[in-house]
């Protein structure tokens, strides 16, 4: 039997290492994460030639919700998705929230990067992972029995993120127009409550044994009805059709962002799996650092500023960044794994679904006389549709007239493609993908 399929089929009793390679996945799963989380949010400076703020949330939404079918379908079948849901259907409207609460953030984090810019807007709708450390305490058991090292470490990081984030507070008040800096200010702070907070049906679902592709499918739903909504009744049925036939030009640009998000959140769900939220929505946080990058180098954001606008964003940032880093060493002790087995267990006990089921999938595994995932044609024909509807949007593209500085850009998404390819391969080795 090949070492990558022997790891699937064994039990932790028989390899005692298989926790610390789950931790380290969700660590790289979280970098990953972050990288692609900061790149998806770069078509949204369309904001910038006039699209309204709700067209562009809106076919990133599009874009989203094709790629959360596409994606899993391509790496392991939409049987997969279907196994899922029978084990644990109670979650379908976990997820349907989750896509809401999304929807509505992604929402405030356009109007955000409109007053404020991105390069200064990442960082404060990042203080999700504040809430994402209490939300982890308070219902899943997540640093408990940790020792005081891990509890200085996280919560350390905490506080030295929130110092990082005041800096860029002070920031944003002469970045943005004098009339809407404090808007930009408060839509980026919204953005991080409502995602801090739709952390737990993530949570809730990987504790019960769902694998993330098969959560994301689901999750869509909530995200394209909310945002359909919030788009009708900000702008008008006839008002957003008139948007989105002035913007057909650039609608293939946004659909890229949203799907280029998904790959990011698929390495987030895997963060959060394996890491849990008080350290996963940190992790990926480390998204803030790809926004800097590109809004200064790619989008030349501050140009012309001030050198103290200059060291209060680019200090900010490195604060952040150091909390995130003390956050990521602060790995989980088996004391504490234990105690996310009870909160397994809780959820088991509640819900009625099979233990044997929940073990194997917390532990990366398949569960005894689980199927092997496999491709039907419906799938290929699946995958093939989205690539047709994208080539279609592609036809009609134009590139943006707007600043912007191609050397970075290349190598920028040079950066992204390494990290796709070396934490594909670690989930797929390590876990299959489950």
């Amino acid at each position: 039997m090949p070492p990558a399929e022997a790891s699937q089929t064994s039990t932790p009793a028989q390899d005692t290492s298989r926790p610390r390679k789950l931790q380290l996945l969700g660590i790289l799963s979280g970098f990953a994460a972050g990288a692609w989380l900061g790149a998806a949010e770069a078509p949204t400076k369309l904001v910038s030639i006039g699209i309204s703020p709700m067209v562009i949330s809106l076919i990133m939404v599009i874009g989203v919700f094709l790629a959360r079918w596409s994606l899993p379908a391509l790496i392991l079948g939409t049987s997969s998705v279907r196994a899922d849901v029978r084990r644990a259907p109670h979650l379908i409207i976990w997820a349907l929230l989750a896509g809401c609460l999304w929807a509505v953030a992604n929402t405030l984090t356009i109007f955000a990067i409109r007053d404020i810019g991105l390069s200064i807007a990442f960082p404060l709708w990042n203080s999700n992972s504040l809430l994402g450390i209490l939300w982890g305490v308070l219902f899943f058991n997540e640093l408990r029995q940790a020792g005081w090292r891990r509890w200085t470490g996280v919560l350390g990081g905490a506080l030295v993120m929130c110092a990082g984030a005041a800096f860029l507070a002070v920031a944003s008040s002469t970045q943005g127009p004098a009339a809407h800096s404090f808007h930009g200010l408060w839509a980026a702070l919204g953005a991080g409550i409502l995602w801090g907070t739709m952390y737990i049906p993530y949570r809730k679902a990987y504790l019960t044994g769902m694998n993330p592709l098969s959560f994301v499918t689901f999750f869509t739903f909530g995200e394209l009805g909310m945002m359909t909504a919030l788009a009708v009744s900000y702008l008008g049925v006839a008002p957003l059709w008139r948007e989105l036939l002035s913007a057909r030009d650039v609608l293939f640009w946004l659909m890229l962002g949203g799907f280029i998000w998904v790959i990011g959140d698929v390495f987030q769900q895997y963060a959060a799996k394996y890491v849990g939220i008080s350290r996963g929505i940190p992790l990926s946080n480390s998204n803030q650092l790809w926004g800097l990058l590109w809004g200064i180098f790619v989008f030349g954001e501050l140009h012309g500023r001030g050198a103290s606008i200059y060291l209060q964003v680019i200090g900010g940032s490195a604060l952040m960044m150091l909390g995130v880093a003390a956050i990521a060493f602060s790995s989980a002790t088996g004391l504490e794994q234990s105690r996310w087995k009870e909160s397994a267990h809780r959820e088991v006990r509640r819900y009625g679904t099979s233990a044997d089921y929940v073990e194997a999938r917390m532990d990366g595994r398949q569960a005894s006389g689980e199927e092997k995932p496999s491709r039907s044609v419906l799938d290929w024909l699946l995958v093939a549709g989205v690539t047709c509807i994208f080539l279609f949007f592609a036809r009609m593209a134009r590139v943006p007239q707007i600043q912007l500085h191609w050397a970075p850009a290349a190598l920028l998404t040079a950066a992204l493609v390494l990290l796709l390819v070396v934490c594909g391969l670690a989930l797929w080795r390590t876990t299959r993908f489950n």
